[in-house]
């Protein structure tokens, strides 16, 4: 061979290296994460579900990328937002939000894995067929909101003494709401508590709805757990301060923007360990063997200030078993 003809012989190979390489170099896994709700009242949410990927070993950006659709708590758009993900071949859906994004991302696809985060029971919904063996493709973390509607009743009465009736605020498009307005009509009869129903399928229904408990003069209000009142908390809140209702609430998220007092789970952790669970999928586990996730501790918040303008004084055992206490 001439040295020339050696050199471009040379030349030539070590050009198409870089491509051939770059050719075997493995494709990043793409997660589908699909929310009810909208990202400006979500944003700490989403950092947590990205915890969660880390704490399993995925980085966005490094080793996985994430395509994000968000439904602004238009719940007719969720179907065709989980069709899109399922044409994008993404290796798993994270449904989270109203129990709607999970049941339009099943019903989108039997085969990619789903891992959903909702407060509503995964079992009744259809979702899973247990929660200690789900089947299927499909898993998550359910915080079991609905089911402490008694606890917040109890806390409210405990905190409002002189309240002859109380409220439920629901959105009745919400899945599994029959089942949730069960436990709140049980936990009101258990202390002999009459209980109104008011309902917001919608941002434009709050302010109808808030109006509407003047005129019922409650002395105190649940909320029930619903992706939309979250999303719209500052809305939620601003009426409850117009209202003068003592309210009480899902997440800690609407007493840190005013609210009066809250008891739930601590509203970041569903989204942490449903980003768990995605990166354990991702690393060849199947939903069918992962039970289902529950929180392991509730938490009391408390809002000093929003009590004062209320009238409303605290007792000192309730301060006391307090998770905090916002001054």
């Amino acid at each position: 061979m001439r040295r020339r003809e050696f050199i471009t012989l040379s030349c030539g190979t070590a050009a198409m290296w870089p491509l051939a390489a770059r050719a075997q170099q493995p494709t990043m896994q793409v997660v589908g994460f699909l929310n009810s709700a909208s990202l400006p009242n979500y944003k700490s949410n989403v950092n947590a579900f990205r915890e969660g990927l880390a704490n399993a070993g995925y980085v966005e950006g490094r080793n996985i990328t994430i395509e994000y659709r968000w439904a602004e708590s238009r719940l007719d758009r969720l179907p065709a937002l989980a069709a899109d993900l399922v044409r994008r071949q993404v290796s798993v859906i994270a449904a989270c939000g109203n129990p709607s994004a999970a049941l339009a991302a099943k019903s989108a696809t039997a085969s990619i894995p789903i891992v959903f985060e909702t407060a509503a029971d995964p079992v009744q919904l259809g979702l899973v067929a247990s929660l200690n063996h789900p089947g299927g493709n499909v898993t998550g973390f359910t915080n079991v909101s609905d089911e402490l509607a008694a606890k917040r009743i109890g806390l409210l009465r405990e905190l409002v003494p002189s309240a002859t009736s109380m409220a439920a605020l629901v959105n009745p498009t919400r899945p599994g709401v029959d089942a949730q307005l069960a436990q709140i009509h049980k936990a009101a009869r258990a202390i002999g508590m009459p209980l109104h129903i008011v309902q917001a399928a919608s941002e434009h229904d709050l302010d109808t709805a808030f109006s509407s408990l003047a005129q019922l003069n409650v002395g105190g209000l649940v909320m029930t757990a619903d992706a939309l009142f979250t999303d719209r908390r500052h809305q939620v809140v601003s009426l409850a301060k117009l209202y003068a209702v003592p309210t009480i609430y899902e997440f800690r998220h609407f007493v840190e923007a005013g609210g009066l007092f809250s008891y739930g789970p601590e509203p970041n952790a569903s989204y942490r360990q449903a980003g768990n669970l995605v990166g354990r999928i991702l690393k060849g586990e199947r939903p069918a063997d992962l039970p289902v996730m529950q929180p392991s501790k509730f938490e009391l918040v408390i809002n000093m200030k929003a009590a004062k303008a209320l009238g409303i004084e605290v007792p000192n055992s309730m301060q006391l078993l307090a998770d905090e206490v916002i001054e």
